[in-house]
């Protein structure tokens, strides 16, 4: 009787990838999923031994003991293992806890490590397995063990001191901080005036008609205009119209924009705030479905981006050879650098893996989007064309700068033309700021000739507090800091909201009071858990255990005396505080009170205050100010299994009317029917018909950014 033969393990992390990579690799193989980690540091104990030279304790995960035990029972009757999680430290992490459970000796060639999931890719990763690199481990045990010291030895202080369920992390608590401190900033700004002078005069342009340009003030009498009170801006303007002007100096110039880089995380997910309007978590968990695998019919499951989280906007050769063929054969050789573009990554970047990028470039945005979500399509659209644009040309300016001269005043017009659209032509990245738009033509003018100023305008202006953060600008501040690592970023942001120390109100940050409390707290008592630079400081320390330059162990003997003595004085010197729940105007359905706003898992919700007594809570109901088109009643806001926001009407199921996007009170000047409300492009806000044959749209005056 012939015997069957033995087929070679794989071990991912997903299930979604192990389904891919099985795919790939045939009858040959059998890959399972560990679903992230397996074992871990107990919930119900510190785990780390602060009297035993921090030795760690660690335990199957509960819950897990069926996945183990289905992957001890085919690791054992495989001919081969081999452990391909992340390739990173937690995934470096999670290899070696696998090791240790399925009694592999990590020393030996086990552990196989790809960065985008593709055939060749993971064939290739099976050809040059490695022992498990216990320096990326270790970075890993110090990260846990620090945050688990943080965590569990100042966490049941605030339980005790101020309100039961509040936590204190090593990175959450610095994120808290800053926004904190930026609202205090905000609060403390004092305006000051100032004015600006525009003067509007006709020139012509290259087809001989004229056109309107504005100049603004730049000297008055022989120095900078400075124009403090309207006073001094109606005498700048009586000075501009009692004058005679020509043009002093006439400059052009060509000027250059280069193509950014492709993303790293961070600036992914900053792009994907503003482009998409996508929060961190959402990012990540999109771009996450990308990475495992698309089933993309008769091409089978394919890894349509590279892995997604890293620092790096470095590329392979062989990736950048293949954008480079794309760009000549669908754009021409015109828009083809003669020699790759080359990007230098921040100072501080681990620099282990690739940008994020497509995997194939024949896998076009349009070829695939059949078989993507939207949320997918767009993400993947946005990866894919800032891939594309960073290997093309630069895009073509002319300039002109104009220095118009009249009695004691100069005023200056500048405009941009583009001669050559090159990476343009693909992508264009969203600015936190909104730049103005190129000129279509240029003005003519000769130099010396006369002007005349049709209209002068004065507009007053005050100076602005700096603006409070987004999700994105946030990251972009981590980053920029050196605080937290790309795998960070989104866990750390969606703690502090759902925790209540931060909210979110149309996409900006603002501190609750709970938030400045906690943060007033451990400022006092724990200054440098909660100083940007110490923390910065600790993920160099990290990174030095992961080049083998330090041990561990050493970072936590440095780290925890100092840290028991900030415990002992907080504990004898806090005071207790009282933090009373917001009441709301809800009685509860069961026993009559007014119900309490709590703070759970998913944010904000209503809970009897009688509590453990009567046990009723609720959801946060939110309508808008436009009644239902269909029968008149209130709409709601409500949130999709797929967790996309959209508007029903509050008498579901009799009313069935439902809405994507917000509609609005205001009705269609054209038709009558109901408007609702979008974000264009540049980040303006649109009134559109939602009467698919009308169409009718009106743009409103956007909000000022404030990223």
């Amino acid at each position: 009787m012939a015997t069957t033969q033995a087929r070679k393990l794989v071990i991912v992390e997903s299930p979604a990838k192990a389904k891919t990579i099985e795919k790939f690799l045939g009858k040959g193989y059998k890959v399972e999923a560990s679903q992230g980690h397996v074992r871990d540091l107990p919930k119900s104990q510190l785990a780390v031994d602060v009297d035993n030279d921090f030795e760690v304790k660690y335990i199957t995960i509960r819950g897990r003991g069926d996945i183990l035990a289905r992957i001890k029972k085919e690791a054992k009757n495989a001919s081969r293992v081999y452990l391909a999680t992340d390739p990173d430290r937690e995934g470096e992490a999670i290899s070696w806890h696998l090791a240790n459970a399925l009694d592999i000796d990590y020393t030996k060639p086990c552990r196989i490590e790809f960065h985008e999931i593709t055939k060749k890719a993971v064939k290739e990763a099976l050809e040059h397995p490695r022992p498990i690199d216990m320096d990326r481990v270790d970075a890993q045990q110090a990260r846990r063990a620090l945050d688990r010291l943080v965590g569990y030895k100042i966490s049941p202080l605030l339980w005790a001191k101020v309100k039961k369920g509040l936590s204190a992390g090593r990175v959450q608590s610095v994120a808290t901080r800053m926004v904190v401190e930026r609202e205090q900033e905000i609060e403390a700004f004092i305006p000051e005036e100032f004015w600006d002078v525009t003067a509007a005069f006709s020139a012509l342009n290259a087809k001989g008609k004229k056109m309107t340009c504005y100049a603004k003030l730049v000297s008055l009498n022989g120095s900078k205009a400075v124009i403090q009170n309207a006073e001094e801006a109606q005498a700048a303007q009586k000075q501009i119209l009692s004058a005679c002007f020509a043009i002093q100096s006439l400059k052009t110039g060509e000027k250059l924009k280069r193509p950014q880089p492709p993303f790293t995380t961070s600036s992914l997910q900053q792009e994907a705030s503003r482009k998409l309007n996508f929060s961190t978590a959402k990012t990540m968990q999109v771009v996450q479905q990308l990475y495992e695998g698309i089933d993309l019919g008769k091409a089978g499951t394919v890894g349509l981006v590279t892995y997604i989280r890293t620092d790096s906007v470095r590329v392979s050769e062989e990736a950048i050879q293949s954008v480079r063929s794309f760009i000549g054969e669908h754009y021409g050789s015109e828009y083809c650098p003669e020699e790759p573009n080359q990007y230098k990554g921040r100072k501080n970047a681990q620099d282990a893996h690739e940008a994020i990028r497509p995997t194939y470039m024949n896998h076009t945005p349009e070829s695939v989007k059949p078989f993507l979500t939207r949320e997918q399509y767009n993400l993947y659209k946005l990866i894919y064309h800032r891939f594309l644009s960073s290997q093309m040309r630069p895009a073509v300016f002319q300039t002109l700068t104009m220095d118009i001269a009249g009695g004691d005043c100069v005023l200056r017009y500048y405009g941009e033309h583009m001669l050559f659209a090159g990476y343009r032509a693909v992508y264009v990245e969203s600015m936190d700021d909104e730049q103005e738009e190129p000129e279509s033509v240029l003005p003519v003018f000769e130099e010396k000739a006369a002007v005349d100023f049709t209209k002068v305008e004065t507009e007053q202006h005050f100076t602005q507090p700096p603006a409070r953060y987004t999700e994105a600008s946030l990251v972009r501040t981590l980053e920029e800091k050196g605080i937290g690592r790309p795998s960070t970023y989104a866990p750390t942001i969606t703690t502090i909201i759902t925790r209540g120390y931060v909210s979110r109100e149309k996409k900006r940050l603002y501190p609750t009071e709970l938030g400045r409390m906690i943060t007033a707290m451990m400022t006092e008592y724990f200054g440098s858990i909660v100083d940007t630079d110490f923390t910065a400081s600790m993920e160099d320390k990290l990174d030095m255990v992961e080049e083998g330059s330090t041990q561990w162990k050493e970072i936590l003997r440095e780290f925890y005396p100092p840290f028991a003595q900030m415990l002992s004085v907080a504990e004898e010197q806090i005071e207790k505080v009282e933090v009373k729940d917001e009441v709301s105007d809800v009685p509860c359905d069961k026993c009559g009170s007014m119900m309490v706003y709590k703070m759970g898992r998913f944010g904000k919700f209503l809970a009897c205050p009688n509590f453990p007594a009567c046990r009723n809570a609720k959801p946060i109901l939110h309508y808008i100010d436009a009644p239902c088109p269909k029968c008149g009643a209130r709409l709601m806001e409500k949130t999709s299994k797929k967790n996309r926001k959209f508007y029903g009407c509050e008498c579901y199921p009799e009313c069935d009317f439902v809405s994507w996007e917000m509609p609005i009170t205001d009705q269609c000047p054209k038709c009558g029917s109901y408007m609702v409300e979008k974000k264009g492009k540049r980040g303006e806000t649109i009134h559109l018909c939602a009467n698919e044959t009308c169409r009718f749209k009106t743009t409103v005056e956007s909000e000022s950014s404030e990223e």
